[in-house]
């Protein structure tokens, strides 16, 4: 039984899709409604969240051979490392577009959060509004918190996209489109439902059918985007297939689908989070921790960020999870105390930092902070960073070096490289250097690092630090 467009299998005990391998160069389609956290480079197949839309692959320039000679003592050609930086570009863009397509059809957060009165009623009506493509329904039915990181996902990079001249104008996030789910006469066993705690309980899917069809012919890609992100042509067959949920219970030995819900407010709502860790946590015979480890947050943006480093050197894992947001990130509070006792005792790093000075920006949905000055010891010796718009300079027993993005550019075109190129890079490389920072979240009055929001400004930095025609010149290098 395959996922339609998809080369892998789907194990009834996994239904979102995990550490499923996937052919090179495929587009991955179809299946239980994905995530959309982006991807800024070539990622294994990993358990995880599933992907979805245009994947970077080998043939954007990631070399396969390997490099002779024991732990890769033979340098690389120098073609092949450009084509290692040029690939890591474009799949910045071509994750971005497949996030897009994944997490087009939510709100733009405008939706108030619609709970249900009971796990089962939650789990079922996710699927529904699925279904009848009911945007708002699927985008209110998560748990708020998701809710609210995929709409800001959701609007930062439709914006960009359409700008970027990958997304048509006009493009409509209301409107489901690639993907169609048909549930029908599911059957949840709720006498078997687990209860966790009073705020999560694992409902039970054993029967229905989910008829799942994809069709990339309907995501709002340009005409340009699409010629140029696929020169030998994109396979937009539509491709459909039918899930007999029963049979695929039979033929895992009777273990049900397990979707986890939680409570908010006395309302009960589906989690994708949740049930990831449910399965992570079955896969290893482990169980829910009977205890949380309750957040702990910071006074300030820059003090959760220093905290949360300093915590981390330390190995001190307890820490690093208080310092997460309990909303965002509620569920490794929840499963933390598993988490710490299976790291057991961690080796601190060999290093300690001695300063760190930095600054803030607003972001959507939080606040952005940015290193202006580092400090690190080890080993007896200071390592002093320095950071000033567009340049770091590193100092080390008193030799000081500096590198901008315009020597970072020219270094990573070297000779020969196109000049739409090396604009593109050039832009990129100083949009990079200059914003990208650590997100950080205010909730009842502490701060807490964001590790979500911190990875999906990644991508937003990237977008916003290109123009259409960057992106059109580096696909064309890619594929060139």
């Amino acid at each position: 039984m395959t996922y339609p467009g998809q080369g892998g299998q789907w194990p009834p005990n996994d239904p979102y899709g995990q550490g499923q391998g996937q052919p090179q160069g495929y587009p991955q389609q179809g299946g239980y409604p994905q995530q959309g956290y982006p991807q800024t480079g070539p990622q294994p197949a990993q358990p995880g969240y599933p992907q979805t839309g245009p994947q970077p692959t080998q043939q954007y320039g990631y070399p396969q051979q390997q490099y002779g000679g024991a732990y890769g003592h033979q340098e690389p050609p120098r073609k092949s490392r450009k084509g290692v930086i040029i690939g890591v570009v474009v799949a910045v863009v071509l994750a971005a577009a497949g996030v897009g397509g994944a997490v087009f059809f939510l709100n733009r957060g405008s939706s108030v959060a619609a709970g249900a009165q009971d796990p089962t009623s939650a789990a079922t009506n996710l699927v529904t509004a699925i279904g009848q493509g009911d945007v708002a329904g699927v985008l209110t039915g998560l748990a708020p918190a998701e809710r609210d990181l995929m709409s800001a996902l959701n609007s930062q990079t439709t914006e960009e996209l359409v700008r970027l001249e990958i997304y048509k104008p006009g493009v409509d996030p209301n409107k489901m489109t690639g993907f169609e789910l048909k549930a029908e006469n599911l059957k949840f066993d709720d006498a078997a439902a687990e209860k966790v705690n009073d705020r999560i309980t694992i409902t039970k899917l054993i029967g229905g059918t989910v008829t799942i069809t994809s069709d990339m012919s309907q995501l709002p890609y340009t005409e340009e985007f699409i010629e140029a992100a696929f020169p030998r042509g994109m396979d937009a067959r539509p491709q459909t297939e039918t899930v007999d949920i029963a049979k695929e219970v039979a033929d895992n030995g009777g273990e049900p689908i397990r979707i986890a819900t939680v409570n908010v407010d006395g309302e009960w709502y589906p989690s994708l989070f949740y049930t990831l860790a449910d399965y992570a946590l079955l896969a290893e015979n482990l169980e829910w921790p009977k205890q949380a480890i309750p957040a702990n947050g910071a006074d300030s943006p820059g003090d959760a960020v220093r905290q949360l480093a300093d915590a981390a050197m330390a190995a001190d894992l307890e820490r690093v999870i208080e310092l997460l947001p309990p909303d965002e990130m509620g569920v490794l509070h929840d499963v933390g105390p598993v988490l710490v006792e299976q790291a057991g005792q961690l080796d601190p790093a060999p290093a300690r930092i001695v300063n760190l000075v930095t600054e803030t920006a607003d972001v959507d949905g939080g606040t952005k902070v940015l290193l202006k000055e580092l400090e690190v010891e080890a080993d007896g010796q200071t390592v002093r960073i320095t950071k000033d718009g567009e340049c770091y300079a590193a100092e080390v027993q008193g030799e000081r070096q500096q590198l901008c993005a315009d020597d970072l550019a020219a270094e990573i075109g070297g000779q020969g490289m196109p000049p739409e190129v090396e604009k593109a890079l050039t832009g990129l490389v100083k949009g990079m250097m200059a914003n990208t920072g650590v997100v950080t979240v205010e909730v009842d009055g502490k701060w807490y690092v964001s590790p979500i929001r911190s990875l999906t400004d990644v991508m937003v930095t990237a977008l916003q630090s290109l123009e259409a025609e960057d992106v059109r010149a580096l696909l064309e290098m890619a594929n060139g």
